[in-house]
């Protein structure tokens, strides 16, 4: 989905978010500026901020010495943009960041602070998705490795009984 061009107003508080161009990027990133401080990211947006090498100073120069409103973190929200219920996932793997995730069109908003906690936790988006496979590796690797075993099993027994089958029936 493109860049919106028009004012949204914040899922986590209702105020109008400030569009602010990010030059390095050519895109606006909307942010509640006058309200809680999230930040709103259009499709695949998120991505050219979340890892510690991309340029976010512009975000915290928007961002720096305010007071901002405090908000319920686990209160459902609306997407900005397409108006569905968007999904909260958790980013981070020690400790929790909730970010609400739109299906609908793509969107994510984080709340205040949330963005440089994600990237302080890994340096690139490589690093994270390794900590994460060791991660899901440590928490299901015993079931997992148990149900490949199992796959592998039954798949041994059709190769089997397909030569057993073609055998009897004189195929080669």
């Amino acid at each position: 989905m493109a860049d919106t061009k028009e004012i949204i107003n914040c899922p986590a508080c209702g105020k109008p978010m400030e569009k602010v161009y990010i030059p390095s990027e050519g895109i606006n990133v909307d942010i509640c500026t006058e309200g809680c401080g999230g930040i709103f990211f259009d499709n695949r947006e998120f991505d050219k901020f979340n890892e510690q090498n991309e340029d976010i100073s512009t975000i915290i120069k928007k961002l720096q010495n305010k007071t901002y409103t405090q908000v319920e973190s686990d209160k459902q929200r609306l997407c900005p943009i397409c108006g569905i219920k968007m999904v909260q996932n958790t980013k981070k793997i020690n400790g929790s960041i909730v970010v609400d995730d739109c299906y609908g069109c793509g969107g994510k908003f984080l709340d205040y602070e949330e963005l440089e906690k994600i990237r302080a936790e890994f340096a690139t988006d490589n690093d994270r998705s390794r900590a994460t496979m060791a991660y899901l590796n440590k928490k299901v690797g015993k079931e997992l490795s148990a149900l490949d075993m199992k796959h592998q099993d039954i798949k041994m027994h059709q190769s089997v009984g397909q030569k057993l089958f073609f055998s009897l029936m004189g195929i080669k």
